[in-house]
């Protein structure tokens, strides 16, 4: 089967085609496009089918990255990947940015280790798994404080761009810094959608923040003829 992979949850525009049957990727682009994923994200999925002489009815599962990240390129990702895998009629999977960073990460490694990504705000997202990338602390928002304290009593690997924050509030986490990406990489996506349940991975944005726009529910006006 062919997996198609989906990543615009940060400044990069990504995709690649994964042949599950060898793990071998067929083509992958990931271009620093800042913003714009909408306009620009058909012709990259394009580029790369053409790349690996490809069309997309060949296409068997569609995976993509749901999160955290930026919230504009979380809804581009998701919307497309939904558009194309209705068209298929092939399966859509959700992809925790979190979790595409930390998995490989610890399989690697051989340990266990925390994702940490900088959400501004004085909070970062992170998520803990283990040497087999099981989760052992959920994704979620937390204090820097609060990740350094929970990465220190863990003894674990950390990979992000939070990284560095933690290790100012603690400094024997310094050594505990593992060198990688701080962004997910699209192989990996495609991988671990490759493999994850669809049923259990919906494709459904994960922002573990609330929208800064809220209803104000104590100005509303009361329509006419409201009791």
């Amino acid at each position: 089967m062919l997996t198609l992979a989906l990543d615009c949850s940060t400044r990069y525009c990504c995709a690649a085609v994964l042949d599950t049957g060898t793990d071998h990727i067929l083509a992958a682009a990931s271009p620093d496009i800042g913003r714009g994923h909408a306009e620009q994200l058909p012709a990259i999925v394009a580029g790369v089918l053409a790349q690996a002489g490809l069309d997309l009815k060949d296409i068997g599962r569609i995976g993509v990255t749901i999160g955290p990240g930026s919230f504009a390129g979380i809804r581009v990702g998701v919307a497309f990947a939904r558009g194309l895998a209705l068209a298929l009629g092939a399966p859509c999977i959700g992809v925790g940015s979190l979790e595409a960073i930390a998995i490989p990460a610890a399989r690697q490694a051989g340990q266990p280790v925390m994702a940490v990504l900088d959400a501004r705000r004085d909070h970062v997202w992170a998520i803990l798994v283990d040497v087999d990338g099981r989760p052992l602390v959920p994704a979620a928002e937390f204090t820097p404080a609060a990740a350094a304290r929970l990465a220190a009593d863990r003894g674990c690997g950390l990979i992000g761009s939070g990284a560095a924050l933690l290790a100012e509030i603690d400094g024997s986490l310094a050594a505990r810094i593992i060198a990688g990406s701080a962004v997910p990489a699209i192989e990996d996506v495609a991988r671990l959608a490759a493999r994850l349940d669809p049923a259990a991975n919906p494709p459904e944005p994960r922002y573990l923040r609330e929208a800064d726009a809220k209803p104000q529910a104590g100005f509303a006006v009361a329509h006419e003829g409201a009791v």
